[in-house]
């Protein structure tokens, strides 16, 4: 959960800050102060860019902190697996906006959780195929990269209403079993 707040002083909503083009107008006041689940946090930016430089790292390690709890290293593998993609999903449907802004933006603390997250989930791929859930003869990296835009995907749906967990299941279900029908190229003439 979070709750983005905007002072009177300059009285725009938070959507205006976040989604509005550059900079405020100049000589034009416009204080914010973001509010997240922290007791005493809140700060005053002065310009869209460090309002959104904080909501990244806060972002980044919300979505670190929602890999770690599934814990990816001790759990059995598809357990893992459904639920860091359930946990992923929550945070990139809740922060959306911060999720997209990392290393590309310069931003190396969300570059850094970011980098250890994709280590932490090629582990998990590696765990997941020694445990015989993923074929042995499968390019791991190449799994990954389709695991991420399935994600990606199904936290589009998740920020429009989807429930995670179902959203979580219909992803790792067409990762693994893919779209095509059982028998699959055997069934080609």
């Amino acid at each position: 959960m979070h709750l983005v707040e905007v002072d009177p002083v300059g009285a725009q909503p938070a959507e205006a800050v976040l989604d509005g083009p550059g900079e405020p107008t100049p000589g034009v006041s416009t204080p914010v102060r973001i509010v997240v689940p922290h007791p005493d946090f809140h700060r005053r930016f002065a310009t869209r860019e460090a309002l959104l430089d904080e909501l990244t790292g806060w972002a980044a390690r919300q979505f670190a902190e929602a890999v770690d709890a599934a814990r990816p290293d001790a759990a059995p593998p598809l357990v893992a697996l459904h639920q860091v993609t359930a946990n992923v999903l929550r945070v990139k449907t809740d922060w959306s906006f911060a999720m997209n802004r990392t290393a590309e933006d310069g931003h190396t603390e969300a570059a850094r959780l970011h980098a250890e997250v994709r280590a932490t989930c090629a582990r998990l791929f590696r765990r997941a195929q020694e445990a015989g859930v993923l074929r042995p003869d499968i390019d791991l990296d190449w799994t990954r990269h389709v695991y991420y835009c399935l994600i990606h995907e199904a936290a589009k749906e998740g920020v429009e209403g989807g429930d995670a967990d179902a959203l979580a299941a219909r992803v790792v279900d067409t990762l693994l079993r893919g779209a095509g029908a059982p028998g699959g190229l055997r069934a080609v003439p």
